[in-house]
């Protein structure tokens, strides 16, 4: 019973997660994960390029 239980709670994690990356892609953000998603200077969309501040 118990693993039923860890179970559901994981997949309600999973499914909480993938909803938001979801609704995050929608608003157009480019890197969910990157603080600077909606201001990156980098074309592809790709954090980490090394260009410093995008400002």
């Amino acid at each position: 019973m118990e693993n039923y239980i860890v179970a559901g709670i994981l997949i309600l994690i999973v499914g909480a997660v993938i909803f938001y990356l979801v609704r995050q892609k929608k608003k157009g953000v480019k890197c969910v994960g990157c603080p600077h998603s909606k201001h990156c200077s980098n074309g592809s969309g790709s954090c980490g390029s090394g260009s410093g501040n995008p400002t």
